[in-house]
């Protein structure tokens, strides 16, 4: 017999892949250049040249069996010690190797390291808007997601809601710094709030409270942003990273757990992580693209279009009449919906305007809409003026 848990999955599809599929089908019939897909967080600028040329090099003059070989369960050690020296470069913490465990991107990441600190019947908190797939991260521990709603004025923390629904059942706080998918970065101040609410929540409850903090937009980041490196602000903090924004390698699904060497047993996360991993099937990204991103460490590729986009379409939209906090980081947008079913609103710039939005209700924050702008900035041009009749057809 088939299991009826995951049958059930299946008829509760991604609406953000939804509307991928129509805006491919809308491709066939009318040609993908009229269709204005702002659906998918797909990088849209290259990987750096030197991750090309690591790659040419390797594929060259390494000896092909330890290339193409198994990596060790735990990753491999030169990378891993890239890694945590580059972190304590960059951001003066003092990680080694042995904190640091190669995952198959942040998902990779996400899933071992709730697995490190939860167990079943725990409560795991995160805030809204949050990327709708920490749901199945959540359920597959045995604990239960619960949401903090959204502070739609900024979209930092909720902190009167969060409070009232911490207890005694919350092992880890789950946050995503720069936000998907509304753009904003946790400021220092907020931050440093939520640390002191979990240090004394710690000692109310007599158990250890982690933060989780999924990055994998940290790079993209815009100018005059205030973005703390999360784990810096708290001891019992784990680190989720991918290198597929950043690097724009997303297909090649590299990322790493980081656990904060002052966290409670840190010296076990990472061991843990490699049993974990016997039980997910994980076993390991790539050789090949551990030992590549190893050498462009410190690189990222040229981001800045991101903010290019921002700036354009921002102003863009302010000036149509949307209501939009203003991102300051990732390649997402979050505006106000302009009627309170986003579902339908969003069908309807799809249907007249092949304009490709996903709702905001995917990410528990109902009436807005995300927009992915990691697109070209030619298709944002072409895009305004559809915008403007979309919110025509409204106000």
């Amino acid at each position: 017999m088939i299991s009826e848990f995951y049958k059930d999955m299946t008829g509760k599809g991604s609406v953000i892949r939804e509307f991928f599929a129509y805006s491919m089908e809308r491709a066939k019939v009318v040609g993908s250049e009229n269709v204005y897909n702002f659906s998918l967080g797909n990088p849209s600028v290259p990987a750096p040249e030197n991750f090309t040329k690591a790659m040419e090099n390797l594929l060259a003059n390494e000896e092909p069996v330890h290339l193409h070989g198994y990596s060790p369960t735990l990753g491999i050690d030169s990378t891993r010690k890239a890694i945590a020296d580059s972190l304590n470069r960059r951001f003066g913490m003092n990680y080694g190797p042995e904190h640091i465990f190669p995952t198959t991107g942040a998902a990779g990441a996400l899933s071992h390291a709730m697995r490190c600190v939860v167990k079943e019947g725990d409560e795991v908190i995160t805030f809204a808007p949050y990327f709708p797939e920490y749901i199945p991260y959540v359920n597959g521990t045995g604990a239960t997601l619960k949401v903090v709603p959204a502070d739609t004025s900024s979209f930092q923390i909720n902190f009167e809601e969060f409070e009232k629904m911490m207890n005694e059942k919350v092992s880890a706080v789950l946050i995503n710094s720069p936000n998907n998918p509304s753009g904003i970065v946790y400021t220092t101040q907020t931050i440093d709030r939520l640390a002191e609410i979990l240090l004394r929540k710690q000692e109310e409850y007599g158990h250890e409270i982690f933060l989780i903090s999924d990055e994998p937009y940290r790079e993209i980041i815009f100018a005059g942003a205030d973005a703390p490196f999360i784990s810096a602000h708290y001891d019992n903090s784990i680190c989720c990273y991918s290198f597929s924004k950043s690097l724009s390698i997303p297909g090649e699904r590299l990322g790493y757990v980081a656990v904060n060497p002052k966290a409670k047993d840190a010296e076990y996360i990472v061991p843990m992580c490699g049993q974990i991993s016997r039980f997910t099937g994980h076993n390991c990204p790539p050789s090949i693209i551990q030992l590549a991103v190893e050498r462009v460490i410190d690189e990222t590729s040229d981001l800045s279009i991101y903010e290019t986009n921002k700036n354009l379409l921002y102003k863009a939209l302010t000036d149509i009449g949307y209501k939009c906090v203003e991102p300051n980081g990732t390649f997402y947008m979050f505006p106000q919906s302009l009627i309170p079913d986003a579902n339908e609103f969003c069908w309807r710039a799809a249907k007249e305007f092949d304009l490709i939005l996903v709702p905001g209700d995917s990410f528990e924050c109902k009436g807005h809409f995300r927009i992915a702008y990691c697109v070209q900035t030619e298709m944002i041009e072409k895009a305004i003026p559809l915008f403007k009749k979309l919110y025509d057809l409204y106000c």
